[in-house]
């Protein structure tokens, strides 16, 4: 640690629209961090209803957005941002306001309406920071916004379960919607770039006004309009590969969390899930600057499996103090495997599709969040919590160390196929091949 130093960050928000971008993100991020716990203590509270249906009702915004997310981010590379982002704006902002005043039925449907249309925050800051940044520095520049939304999610659902339950829910859904289209118009305002065409434009309108006091800028061309974009291939090997690796971090990260609350009621300490999840976030954060700050990139498999490996003590945990210092070890890995994760999308996607692969990011975390927390309750029901950090930590290391035996299969298949050679290839006349593969 003493030879990490935090210069690639100075380095990093140095460039232009970085630090803005990083601003905007981590403001633009406050109302889906909140949502959750805000819908669970109104459908408790307010509604009177159990946790088992408040889940449902956040299960229903989590279909929305496995659904909803390839769509929404493929309408950023098709008719760009802030038209796209538009629709989205209104519709979720309309839902959480006339949430508080729907039954129960009908507010399962409109949190999955919410959840379909969901503002699109997360994979567009990612968007913009593959063109604002170069290659070299893409590693450095995912891991600081990893780090940028643990501490969203740290903060946001702390003011969210406060206003929830020192007001009221009503005004804490009401103000998850106001602040839902303050973030939008804050996107839309900015219009950060998701096209490197975007970036090189904008460079060359403010070279000109400092010239000629003019701007002469020409409108970027959409996606669909540029002829053989929507033909060009985006499902690839290894691009399935990273998005197993997104399901499996998922699902070790959810099966922890539903851990970390299991272990500590059976405890009777309920009161420090709060603090345990702060400092699990927190060893996420020093992970986060630390893998950032260095010089060597992993593969996502590898660090998921390290994750998976770093989540076991956890299970050994015989005491709350000794909880806390093992979900803090664990936690280490998260943001370089979420970072890593991101970095290798944006490097496999072409740009004028590579919302569209965002998205699909997205519903691939929600499979595993999906199977994961579930799964990991049905173990804690009949063996107790340490079941469930058991059973985060196995099947992590199974989903990494089977993608990481699959991709090393298939090298060593490459590498024999290279080198077959067709006995009569020295007195065949040399073969043109098509560029586009």
């Amino acid at each position: 640690m003493a030879s990490v130093s935090l210069s690639p960050y100075v380095d990093l928000l140095r460039l232009p629209g970085v630090l803005r971008l990083v601003l905007v993100a981590l403001v633009a991020r406050v109302p889906h961090a909140a949502s959750g716990v805000v819908v669970t203590l109104h459908v408790v509270l307010t509604l009177d209803k159990g946790y088992g249906q408040a889940g449902v009702v956040v299960a229903a915004v989590t279909i929305g957005s496995a659904i909803g997310a390839p769509w929404r981010g493929r309408r950023v590379d098709t008719l760009g941002l802030r038209r796209a982002l538009v629709p989205s704006v209104v519709v979720e902002s309309a839902v959480w306001v006339v949430a508080p005043f729907l039954g129960y039925e009908a507010l399962v449907v409109a949190a999955f309406v919410a959840g379909l249309f969901l503002v699109p925050v997360f994979s567009v800051v990612r968007q913009s920071l593959g063109v604002l940044v170069p290659p070299a520095q893409q590693r450095t520049g995912f891991a600081l916004d990893s780090v940028g939304t643990e501490l969203t999610f740290m903060l946001a659902p702390v003011v969210g379960v406060l206003v929830a339950t020192q007001v009221s829910t009503t005004v804490a859904l009401v103000s998850v919607g106001v602040s839902t289209v303050a973030a939008g118009a804050l996107l839309i305002w900015f219009d950060p770039p998701t096209r490197t065409s975007q970036v090189h434009a904008r460079a060359a309108a403010a070279a000109s006004v400092d010239a000629e006091g003019a701007v002469p800028l020409a409108t970027p061309v959409p996606a669909a309009a540029v002829p053989g974009a929507a033909v060009v291939r985006v499902v690839t090997p290894a691009l399935m590969v990273v998005l197993a690796a997104a399901v499996a971090v998922s699902f070790v990260l959810n099966a922890t969390d539903v851990s970390i609350v299991a272990a500590l009621e059976s405890w009777d300490r309920e009161s420090s899930v709060g603090w345990v999840i702060a400092l699990w976030a927190g060893g996420s954060v020093v992970g986060g600057l630390a893998y950032g700050a260095g010089r060597r990139a992993v593969h996502p498999l590898v660090l998921v499996l390290v994750l998976a490996l770093l989540t076991l003590p956890a299970a050994l945990a015989g005491t709350p103090l000794l909880l806390a210092a093992a979900v803090v070890l664990a936690g280490v890995p998260c943001a370089p495997a979420l970072s890593s994760i991101t970095a290798a999308l944006v490097r496999l996607a072409p740009e004028e599709r590579r919302g569209e692969v965002m998205g699909w990011q997205g519903t691939a975390m929600t499979v595993g969040a999906a199977v994961g927390a579930p799964l990991c309750g049905w173990f804690i029901d009949r063996h107790g919590a340490g079941a469930g950090f058991l059973t985060a930590s196995v099947l992590g290391v199974v989903l990494a160390g089977g993608g990481l035996l699959v991709l090393r299969l298939s090298r060593d298949r490459s590498l024999r196929s290279a080198t077959v050679v067709a006995p009569d290839a020295a007195d065949e006349a040399p073969v043109t091949v098509d560029a586009r593969g």
